[in-house]
């Protein structure tokens, strides 16, 4: 490194120094420090000229720094020299393998990303599984890394060699997918991991680049020493009293140790990773930044974003310079089909701003009816290659919070040009069909057009349009579409399309403070189901047609059918109710859960519905070329086709679907990077990964605010039992709380006396699965913040009272008496 110069105070320096043991016996005897260093050949230090020397100073800026005790000089008054920690002595064995040399590499040798699998919310233990991506032979694969030792110090966004060693064996599917903490109740979304792809397990042998080293960590540490889960720290490498244990947040990546201050307790802070020597079981880092104190609800929106690595940066001047002007007029061009005289309104939830879809339905002379999904045309403003596609490709998603919105695209696309506001001329991309009043398809194109809507609904005001006598245009349209899509909902079911449900809230919150008053199930009317259909139909069409022109270069979206074996826990569960639930295919399925309703209990169909959900993989954007058509299925929708065109402001796989399409009916070339099926595959595993982490970050956000609303405000509430289990003296039973959306485990201290089927029994009583039950919710504060707890207060009698009034269709299982 070349010798600096000394500049101004405040301001870090960085120079050559000697030896760190030799360094801490002399310090610099003369004011010319440049000569001294000079005159040897040293390693970095830090040099900081300060008025008081600081205790943590950030220095986000120099990677390889970390404060550690300061030395003073004699002869320039207020110098601090903040020394970076030497390389741990290897006075232990090495853990981890070195990596080979280039000539050495063993055969069946590929690069690829590293992913990681998250640790569960109840282990302490990071999770040192995942699996690499590579492609062979022109075959995309996914290798399965299970292992300290096959991991092998690889983290999260590592590129890295791997070397196959055998076949992929799928572990014995877990008894529950339920989270261990009380929180926001699982989404649909939350089910198990999909490993359909892994066919190979392998072995990490080198890693090329450390993505996310010299990158911030936002996390915690939670205890002043290393005598923690990890036991002692290589004893004698490093003393506990200077050192911890930090916690990120991403719980795909791994505690890491760093230099300890009590300043650190009880808040938010950010790390660099700098090392993981071959001789510790753990990284190393140097701390940052503190954000704020742990529990704060501002400090832990920041925190979550940065945990499901959200982008947050404010769109670059690059990128904005590719966007219209302010004043740009939307007016009629050739090769566009003008709408603005058909009936076009928008269905959309209260307040929503970035209105993607549109829809008309019309009369035509013949007697059938014209019918259109109007989406809007991202792509006109948003050049393939540009700056502005880049950086969408990499947000590749809008991100939802309570209180929060952060957009793919800058707002002047997002909330103005984009938009399909009311009153006023908009680009769209229209899939326009003519009907028969039975729903029967005559006839269907894809065109580019202008558009004017002419009123923008909430799903209650297109309710009361449904609910009402019609006589104006847009409820004429409005009833008129609401007949086609009970039509095709009925098809759609018949043909073995899953009914899911979500344990979805809303919140009331005051104005001024943002506090939440009130939380509640999210409301869903019969308007949200005749947008959905037209969204699926839509998007099926447009699937099919894209496929008929790329045939191997489509950007679809599958769901694989679930492994039967996860299913296990809910088939006995629902059994214990008397209940047959038939995971042999999504027709099946959906039939034993139409059948599974209990007049006495109206939360228990939507809540085997839930945890139904939770026993199958979430749906994957893929490129078509990758997968043989069999394996192009939606299980939940019933589809052998589909695809996403109905969101391109806030989804970045429907503006590759919009590309395609528009290339496919000849108004525009396609882009080179979609002639690449490599291509399609990176970008849908980018889509994957972004569109997971903007779900958590949303439920995450949820938390949050469920969090603050029961602060000071404990509730009792009616609750619905998912699963129950014996423990030490004691009986641990799952509830979920629908009414906030909330579910979490209860702690009964009694000894137990019999196991139950589904259930257990103790002295003066028992609970089993699907029970109604009493619980208290409310925030308890402990050290590293707050947390929300449930405690058991007893049946649900009011539930109770209506279930043996109602001759419920509950059966009990045999008993199995307990030894006291």
């Amino acid at each position: 490194m070349q010798v600096g110069h000394l500049i101004p105070p405040t301001t870090a320096l960085i120079i050559p120094y000697k030896l760190h043991c030799q360094l801490q016996k002399q310090t610099p005897n003369t004011p010319d420090l440049t000569k001294t260093v000079q005159s040897l050949k040293f390693q970095p230090i830090i040099i900081s000229l300060t008025e008081e020397p600081p205790s943590h100073p950030s220095l986000v800026e120099i990677p390889d720094a970390s404060p550690i005790p300061f030395l003073q000089s004699q002869n320039i008054p207020n110098l601090s020299l903040y020394l970076p920690p030497p390389p741990l002595p290897l006075t232990s064995p090495p853990i981890y393998a070195s990596s080979p040399p280039p000539a050495t590499l063993p055969p069946q040798t590929y690069k690829g990303t590293f992913r990681c699998s998250p640790t569960p919310s109840d282990s302490s233990i990071h999770q040192s599984s995942g699996y690499v991506n590579i492609r062979r032979s022109g075959e995309a694969l996914r290798i399965h890394v299970s292992g300290p030792s096959n991991v092998n110090r690889a983290i999260e966004a590592d590129l890295v060699l791997i070397t196959l060693t055998g076949t992929y064996s799928p572990p014995p599917p877990p008894s529950s997918t339920s989270p261990e903490k009380t929180g926001v109740a699982a989404d649909v979304t939350s089910g198990v991991t999909d490993d359909s792809d892994l066919k190979f397990e392998g072995k990490i042998i080198s890693i090329l680049e450390r993505r996310e080293f010299n990158k911030p960590i936002c996390g915690s540490i939670y205890t002043p020493d290393v005598e923690d889960t990890y036991g002692t720290y290589i004893d004698g490498l490093l003393k506990p009293e200077d050192c911890c244990i930090f916690y990120p947040v991403n719980t795909k990546l791994p505690p890491v140790v760093i230099p300890y201050s009590s300043q650190f307790l009880d808040k938010r802070i950010e790390i660099i990773l700098t090392s993981w020597p071959l001789n510790s079981p753990l990284p190393h880092g140097r701390y940052s930044r503190t954000l704020g104190v742990q529990g704060d609800r501002d400090v832990e929106t920041e925190v979550l974003l940065k945990q499901y690595d959200i982008p947050t940066e404010e769109f670059t001047e690059e990128v904005l310079q590719c966007l219209p002007s302010s004043t740009y007029v939307i007016k009629p061009e050739p090769g566009r089909l003008d709408l603005r005289s058909l009936p076009i309104l928008s269905i959309d939830p209260p307040g929503c701003k970035d209105i993607d879809d549109a829809l008309h339905s019309s009369l035509l002379p013949n007697g059938n009816w014209s019918v259109g999904v109007h989406i809007a045309d991202v792509t006109h403003y948003v050049e393939p290659g540009s700056e502005l596609d880049l950086e969408a490709s990499y947000r590749c998603t809008s991100t939802y919070l309570v209180t929060r919105r952060l957009d793919m695209l800058p707002g002047l696309l997002t909330t103005e040009l984009c938009s399909l506001k009311p009153g006023v001329d908009r680009y769209a991309f229209s899939v326009i069909w003519e009907m028969t009043p039975e729903g029967e398809v005559v006839d269907v194109e894809f065109r580019k057009s202008i558009i004017h809507s002419i009123k923008g609904l909430t799903y209650q005001q297109a309710q009361e349009l449904i609910d009402g006598d019609g006589g104006s245009v847009e409820g004429d349209a409005v009833k008129r579409l609401n007949k086609l899509a009970k039509i095709f909902r009925k098809r759609r079911i018949e043909a073995g399309a899953l009914t899911l449900a979500s344990p979805e809230v809303k919140f009331q919150l005051d104005e001024t403070s943002l506090n939440p008053t009130d939380v509640q199930e999210y409301t869903l009317y019969e308007a949200n189901a005749l947008v959905e259909e037209f969204m699926l139909l839509a998007n099926v069409t447009v699937g099919k047609r894209i496929l008929r022109q790329y045939p191997s270069l489509g950007v679809l979206r599958r769901h694989p059918s679930p492994d039967i074996k996860m299913f296990g826990p809910l088939i006995k569960k629902a059994a214990s109710r008397g209940f047959k639930i038939d995971p042999t295919d999504s027709k099946n399925l959906a039939d034993s859960l139409d059948a599974a309703v209990d007049p006495s209990d109206p939360h228990f169909n939507k809540l085997l519905r839930i945890l139904s959900t939770r026993c199958m993989s979430p749906a994957q954007y893929f490129c078509s070329g990758s997968k043989s058509p069999t394996d192009w299925h939606h299980f939940g929708l019933a589809s052998p086709i589909y695809t996403h065109f109905t969101s391109p402001i806030r989804r970045y796989a429907d503006v590759l679907v919009h590309r395609l399409l528009s290339a496919s009916i000849g108004y525009s070339p396609l882009p080179s990077h979609l002639g690449s099926q490599g291509m399609i595959e990176e970008l849908c595993e980018q889509m994957n990964r972004r569109h997971r982490n903007a779900q958590m970050a949303g439920r995450e956000s949820v938390g949050l605010f469920t969090l603050s609303f029961f602060d000071g405000n404990e509730r009792e509430e009616g609750a619905s039992v998912l699963g129950v289990e014996r423990g030490e003296e004691s009986v641990r039973v799952r509830v979920m709380v629908q009414r906030y959306g909330i579910e979490g485990r209860v702690v009964i201290k009694e000894e137990v006396v019999e196991e139950e089927g589904e259930g257990i029994k103790w002295e003066g009583g028992g609970v089993k699965v699907f029970d109604r039950v009493r619980v208290r919710i409310k925030v308890k504060k402990e050290r590293g913040g707050k947390s929300l707890v449930m405690e058991y207060l007893g049946p649900d009698e009011k539930a109770e009272t209506k279930r043996k009034g109602s001759g419920g269709k509950g059966k009990g299982g045999g008993g199995k008496k307990v030894k006291k």
